[in-house]
Parts: C-alpha cells; sequence; structure tokens
C-alpha cells in the first residue's frame, strides 16, 4: 500500500473503536475466566461479519456522499415514521452512550478514586472537547485523536497477554465451534451481540462521507435529490476536485477496514486470552472492577492500572464516536442539525442520572447491550439492501454473493439477539 493511500485510512479505525468498548471488555474477560478458551471462534466469527458489515457502511458513504440515516431519511417519506425510525435509533445510541459514559467512570475511579458522578461529568467533558475538534477541526485531526486513544486502547489491554502468555495449542483448539452448557451459549450470543453494533454502522458512514465526499462530489450531488443512477456516479467522478476516483477510495477503505477489524479483533482476543490464561475461575470477571481486581492478584497492580488507563481511554473514545453516530442518526431522519457540543450536554444527563442513583455499572452494561440487541435489525437490514440497490450504488451496488452473505450475516445476527433478548430477560 503506497503512501498516498496510506493517507486516506482513517474512517474505520475511528469507527472501530466502537469495537472495544466497555461492554466488550467485559465480555470478553468473563467469556476467558469462565470457559477459557472455549469461546476463541465466537470472537473470530464476530469479527468475520463485522468485516463486511463496516465496509458496506463505508462504501455507503463514498459512493452516496449520503450517511446511512441520510439515505433512510430521503426514502422514508412519511415524517411519522422517519420520526419513529429515529427515536428506535437514538435510544439505542443513548443507550449505549450511557454504558460508554460509564465505562469512564469506573476507570476514573480506578485509578484516581474518584467518585463515580464525578468521574461521569470529567468524561463527558473531555469527549465534547473531542466533539470540538470534530467540529471545528474537520474529519482528520478528529481521528488522529481517537487513533491515538485507540494505540493507548491497544496497549493497556494486551500488555498483560505478553506477560501472562496463552497456550498456543489451546487457542488452536478453541477455533473449533462449540459449546459447554446454556451458560456458554448465552456468553457467546453476548460477545457477538457486542461485537456489531448500530451506532457503528450508523457512524462509518458518516465518517466516510465526510472525509471523502468532497473528493468525489460536485457541490450538486450532495443536495437532496433522488437516488444516483450509473451516469451520476460517472458524472461525480469526473468532476473529482482531486485524483481520487470512487474505486481508487473503495479500494482504501477495504485497506481501512482491514487494518481496524484486525487491530479490534486481535485486542478483544488478547482480552478473552487475558482471562484464559491468567484468570480462570477468578470470581467478579464478569465486571469492570472484578476484572482489575482479579489481574492486580494475579499479575500485579502494574498491569491492572495500565488496563485500567486501557478502559478510560477505552470510555473516552467510544463515547466521542457514539456522540457522533446520535448526531448524524437525527439529522438525516429528521432534517435537523443539533451542534455536537449542546448535543452531548443533553445526552449526558441519563448516564449522569444512572450514575448519581448509585445504579450498579455491571448492570448498566447489560441493559445497553440489550438496547443493542434491539436496535441491530433496524440499521443492518436497511445497509444490506440499500447497497444491493443499482437505484442506491449503481455499477457499485454489491455483487451477489456479497448480498447474499450480508443477508445471511443479518439473519444470524438478528436471531442470535433475539436469543439473548429472551435469555437475558428468562432468566
Amino acid at each position: 500500500m503506497n503512501t498516498k493511500r496510506a493517507w486516506l485510512l482513517g474512517p474505520a479505525l475511528v469507527a472501530g473503536v466502537a469495537y472495544l468498548d466497555p461492554g466488550n471488555v467485559a465480555t470478553n474477560m468473563s467469556a476467558g475466566a469462565r470457559f477459557g478458551y472455549l469461546l476463541v471462534w465466537v470472537v473470530v466469527l464476530g469479527n468475520g461479519m463485522a468485516w463486511l458489515i463496516q465496509y458496506l457502511s463505508a462504501k455507503l458513504g463514498v459512493v452516496t456522499g449520503k450517511s446511512l440515516a441520510e439515505t433512510l431519511g430521503e426514502r422514508i417519506t412519511s415524517k411519522t415514521g422517519r420520526r419513529a425510525y429515529w427515536l428506535q435509533a437514538e435510544l439505542v445510541a443513548m443507550a449505549t452512550d450511557i454504558a460508554e459514559i460509564i465505562g469512564g467512570a469506573v476507570a476514573l475511579w480506578l485509578l484516581f478514586d474518584i467518585p463515580l458522578l464525578a468521574g461521569g461529568v470529567i468524561t463527558g467533558v473531555i469527549s465534547m472537547l473531542l466533539l470540538w475538534i470534530q467540529s471545528h477541526r474537520g474529519a482528520k485531526p478528529f481521528e488522529f485523536v481517537v487513533i491515538a486513544l485507540l494505540a493507548i486502547i491497544c496497549v493497556g489491554f494486551t500488555v498483560g497477554v505478553f506477560l501472562g502468555p496463552p497456550d498456543g495449542g489451546s487457542v488452536i483448539a478453541g477455533l473449533v465451534p462449540r459449546f459447554d452448557g446454556s451458560d456458554s451459549v448465552l456468553l457467546a450470543a453476548s460477545i457477538l451481540g457486542a461485537t456489531v453494533m448500530p451506532h457503528a454502522i450508523y457512524a462509518h458512514s458518516a465518517l466516510a462521507r465526510d472525509r471523502f465526499a468532497p473528493a468525489t462530489a460536485a457541490p450538486v450531488a450532495l443536495s437532496v435529490l433522488p437516488a444516483p443512477t450509473n451516469s451520476s456516479l460517472r458524472d461525480r467522478n469526473s468532476a473529482s476536485t482531486r485524483t481520487h476516483t470512487i474505486p481508487r477510495l473503495l479500494r482504501a477503505t477495504r485497506w481501512d477496514v482491514t487494518i481496524a477489524l484486525a487491530i479490534a479483533g486481535s485486542v478483544n482476543l488478547a482480552i478473552l486470552l487475558l482471562g484464559a490464561a491468567n484468570l480462570p475461575g477468578m470470581p467478579g470477571t464478569d465486571s469492570l472492577e472484578g476484572a482489575y481486581a482479579a489481574l492486580a492478584a494475579v499479575l500485579g497492580g502494574s498491569v491492572a492500572t495500565v488496563f485500567a488507563v486501557g478502559l478510560l481511554a477505552s470510555g473516552l473514545a467510544s463515547t466521542a464516536v457514539g456522540a457522533y453516530a446520535g448526531s448524524e442518526i437525527m439529522h438525516g431522519l429528521l432534517h435537523v442539525r443539533v451542534p455536537l457540543i449542546a448535543r452531548r450536554v443533553v445526552t449526558l444527563i441519563p448516564a449522569l442520572v444512572v450514575l448519581g442513583v448509585g445504579f450498579d455499572p455491571t448492570q448498566a452494561l447489560i441493559l445497553s447491550q440489550v438496547a443493542l440487541s434491539f436496535g441491530i435489525p433496524f440499521a443492518l437490514v436497511p445497509l444490506v439492501w440499500l447497497t444491493a440497490r443499482e437505484g442506491v450504488l449503481g455499477s457499485y451496488r454489491n455483487r451477489w454473493w456479497t448480498t447474499l452473505l450480508g443477508a445471511i450475516f443479518a439473519v444470524f445476527l438478528i436471531v442470535l439477539n433475539a436469543l439473548l433478548l429472551w435469555l437475558t430477560f428468562a432468566g
């Protein structure tokens, strides 16, 4: 990959932060501690599905110059329908944001003994700074900051694996799909449910649009028009203000998604292996604070501290991306543009209420995954459908096998999330 193409990377790395949020950390650590290497294959499978889904999201933004929410907003003609669609997407984004604020607050409590409510406020304020960078400095500086946090996340969540390495043979054996009782099925469903997230799908198409639309579209292509045809897409290439054509951007996007998901998948796998190799049978590893205490007891306080720093970076980065996704959802479906900072203040209130009333952080994380399960069909099914249509992407529409694979993944994830909901509410 040459230097010019490398400069096109970034949107997927930002969207990929959603795969390393506090919910993923708690789920993967618990899986490793409780079942050892049994569910390695689940992490690998989830990452493979995530690659295709995130690529389709990015492709929609690159080719059309519009986000998934904008495209749906144009095609849902009923105002009531758009509002209903926005409401479910907004609730999912807010529920996810609550979990991410809580993750940052827990990290500050572990690191500096800051009360959870104050930690939530600090996490929210820092996320506002990150959003200010996005809204005032543009997409690239925002990407640089989030990628820097991503680097901290990688170090924080993987250093323990190098100090307490897993058994290679057991890792390979864990690639064979199997379960060990109903509890392992529930945990596998939780891992996959926390892997593909609705707000990451909405965000990635918008991030790709923000970065690449000026390079691929004449001003008329950014206005509210009917779905593009093959000829209009060719016009966008010829009217390009830069030398990057849509095919070149899509090639760079594939690299971007591959690198981002390789990083996210490796870190998630490292978290599971950290639990499997060092914390087998340790109690309390299903909570963030419990995992921290277990790491401190087994590998020492330094490893636990680095883990908490990674958790803090995870909370800060993921909540900024989540707020960005929520703003895009509102703009695309309601045609209302609320400043990101103002929106951040409003959406911060539910998280602070949860922390202020003393709600259990672990329970809040579980409920956030339940909310994600409700939102998956509304993001995933339209994405596969829209990217398969010639009237939307023209000659860049999915090949038949891509659509078939996307549909299989969508059905699988929807059924799995329904199972997760049933198991959760059925106890």
